[in-house]
């Protein structure tokens, strides 16, 4: 590796791992001041409460990695502009698109080194997390079974649910069961499908049991339309259902198929897939915007003003990110096409500025 590439190597990795401290710290700070109050609601032990921000950390590091490469990559440029090393570089004959190589082969490492982390660790740590989250409030309302199906035990009921569709609030394929005091079922109710508004349930195509005891048949009834008084939320079932944060790739595809076999809709699921594997690219495409952006010598001032080139550049990928995603979301874009946008509109920017260098 030539002697350049060492040195913009090794500043590099030195700013990322400043920065990625730093907004590590912060990041924590925020979420301790955030989530306190829930943990302390859980009946979590101290040591419970360390062990749950632990388990964040290896989440932190996926989400802000790239933003800790644009940074980096913004300083390391910065600094170099602010001494005349790519002045002198420059009159010694070096083109500044030479400069790049060393920070394209990084930003390619990075982002197959975020997927890897992203697939192998974050899914097992973010499940315990909330596992934590939930506490022994959370164990005594309710048990779920997060793979296929979801099971919920409320006050002297029990239901189970096929299909939770997060985005609209209905869920699908609803049985529910009341037992008396003695544990023996009173009622059950089957639904097609359930919708919640204005705190409550409403159940379509459902069945009504009513059992007093007696052997025989129970006393049934049939609506095509019937409010119930359901003590869940969504919420509720927000916190078991499974995300699509606590599985990898190939366990969330699969998933993504049983949910269509069954005749559900998983567009909400389709877009994260997708998503998993273009927010890692991201790294790639920051490191060339970066390079861009203080190669022009738009950063002379120094690491302030690179923070604040930075800052902007994350925060308006970031909001143009979280559209897209929203508009995969409401099936407004195709799932890939919403997962990726962002990245392609960039990746267009990025190889106009890059062109334009000299």
């Amino acid at each position: 590796m030539p002697i350049i590439h060492r040195y913009i190597t090794r500043m590099f990795f030195k700013f990322f791992g400043i920065v990625m401290v730093m907004v590590i710290a912060i990041y924590l700070s925020i979420d301790v001041f955030g989530k306190m109050d829930n943990l302390i609601e859980a009946e979590l032990q101290p040591i419970q409460m360390v062990l749950f921000f632990v388990y964040k950390v290896p989440l932190i590091i996926s989400q802000i990695t790239p933003v800790a490469v644009l940074l980096g990559v913004l300083v390391v440029f910065g600094l170099m502009s602010k001494n005349n090393e790519v002045v002198a570089l420059k009159s010694s004959g070096v083109s500044l698109k030479y400069l790049l190589i060393p920070v394209m082969v990084i930003g390619l490492v990075l982002s197959a080194g975020l997927f890897i982390f992203s697939e192998a660790l974050v899914p097992i740590t973010i499940g315990r997390a909330f596992q934590l989250e939930e506490g022994k409030s959370g164990s005594r309302q309710m048990v779920t079974s997060k793979e296929k199906n979801i099971w919920l035990r409320h006050h002297r009921g029990i239901t189970h649910i096929q299909y939770f569709h997060p985005a609209e609030n209905i869920i699908y394929g609803v049985s529910t069961m009341v037992f008396d005091g003695e544990f023996h079922l009173s009622r059950r109710i089957d639904a097609q499908k359930g919708v919640y508004k204005n705190g409550q349930w409403t159940f379509f195509s459902a069945m009504v049991q009513h059992f007093d005891g007696v052997e025989g048949n129970p006393d049934s009834a049939f609506y095509d339309e019937k409010t119930v008084d359901l003590p869940l939320t969504p919420d509720d079932l927000k916190r078991v259902a499974k995300s699509a944060e606590e599985m990898n790739f190939s366990r969330l595809r699969n998933y993504i198929y049983q949910v269509e076999r069954n005749g559900y809709d998983a567009t909400q699921y389709k877009v994260d897939l997708y998503a998993k594997t273009a927010f890692p690219a991201v790294c790639l495409i920051m490191c060339i915007v970066g390079s861009a952006i203080a190669l022009r010598g738009k950063t002379r001032e120094g690491m302030a003003v690179s923070f604040a080139y930075g800052i902007v550049t994350a925060f308006v990928y970031w909001s143009l990110y979280s559209f897209c995603l929203s508009l995969g979301y409401g099936e407004i874009l195709p799932p890939m096409l919403a997962a990726w946008m962002a990245n392609l509109i960039f990746i267009c920017i990025a190889g106009f500025m890059v062109l334009n260098l000299e």
